[in-house]
């Protein structure tokens, strides 16, 4: 299913963030993919707040940023819950992409290593220069349990549910997988970005 943006945050972004929380709260195993912005589980409230502000300033919306951070950031607390994993992959490139400033990025790195050593989550970084053969970088997407994909497109967001659409998801998902650096490689390629920035 696919919903415009425009409707989906008519209600402001507080809004469009809470119609998601139920979806949330039932899953147990989230596994996503970015290839341009560190994603929400793992943002930190600056982070979040300049995503969110750059998004409300390009769509038009009502200034409720403050609001959605707040819903965002219970979504955090999330990755403390010893009933759930979060397998997340970056590209390196999100490393390099400025969102806010360099104070906001500095504290968004730093804030992946830490997130990094938690029993929940898995941290892959998908290295520049990685032969790419078996999978090229693709959209951003989440898949919630092996139930439900999500993906945010410029003009909206898809919901894909049908099992054969999700497993294709779940299969890229796995190749991704195999080209990601994890454990201390990947906390040598945050440290790098993060080194980059002073």
């Amino acid at each position: 299913m696919f919903v415009q943006w425009k409707r989906m945050e008519r209600g402001g972004l507080r809004r469009a963030h809470e119609s998601v929380m139920p979806l949330w709260q039932r899953t147990r195993r989230f596994r996503t993919y970015s290839p341009w912005l560190v994603l929400g589980a793992v943002q930190t409230q600056s982070y979040t707040r300049a995503l969110l502000r750059g998004t409300a300033a390009r769509r038009g919306l009502p200034d409720d940023v403050e609001d959605a951070v707040r819903v965002r950031n219970e979504r955090r607390k999330l990755l403390h819950q010893k009933d759930r994993t979060f397998t997340v992959l970056v590209e390196e490139a999100v490393l390099r992409n400025v969102m806010g400033d360099t104070d906001v990025m500095a504290g968004q790195l730093g804030h992946l290593l830490t997130v990094s050593e938690l029993p929940s989550v898995s941290l892959g970084i998908l290295p520049l220069g990685a032969d790419r053969t078996a999978m090229p970088p693709v959209e951003d997407f989440w898949i919630f349990d092996d139930a439900q994909v999500n993906v945010e497109l410029i003009s909206g967001y898809l919901t894909i549910t049908q099992p054969g659409e999700v497993a294709m998801y779940a299969d890229a998902f796995a190749r991704l997988s195999k080209i990601a650096v994890v454990g201390a490689p990947a906390r040598r390629l945050i440290a790098s970005a993060l080194e980059a920035l002073q």
